[in-house]
């Protein structure tokens, strides 16, 4: 075989491997909350550089926010269809800022140090929240 035909057929071997880890691990993120505090945080590095610290006072929190369109509450007085403003709605946040808002509403005693995506698929984003505890520095 020619040095290109291996490094093809390692490379999809490889593909094959990740993409089965990461669906086992897609499965164990839908099955949890919304929210979630961890242990560790899933990158390390990316973390590190946002301000995680492995001592006492920093978290992570793992949050899921929805992909797709933003919904819009329907206006209860009466109007024509056209002019009700729910079609196309787009609020002035990030889908990041949205699970910072969340993390913050779950842990009102931290303040958010960053966040990164941690993992995505079809229906939802997840981002991890880096959070610290500022009474304890």
């Amino acid at each position: 075989m020619t040095k290109l035909k291996l490094t093809e057929e390692s490379e999809a071997e490889l593909k094959r491997a990740i993409d089965a880890v990461n669906k086992e691990r897609l499965m164990i993120l839908r099955a949890a909350g919304a929210v979630e505090r961890l242990d560790k945080p899933s990158k390390i590095s990316t973390a590190r550089r946002l301000g995680y610290k492995e001592k006492p006072g920093t978290i992570v929190v793992r949050v899921r926010v929805p992909r797709g369109g933003r919904r819009k509450p329907r206006p209860r007085s009466g109007r024509r269809p056209k002019h009700l403003g729910v079609v196309l709605y787009t609020p002035g946040l990030s889908r990041r800022k949205i699970a910072e808002s969340r993390a913050l509403k779950r842990y009102p005693n931290m303040r958010v140090l960053g966040s990164y995506k941690a993992a995505e698929d079809g229906k939802y984003l997840w981002f991890e929240v880096v959070m610290r505890d500022e009474s304890r520095y």
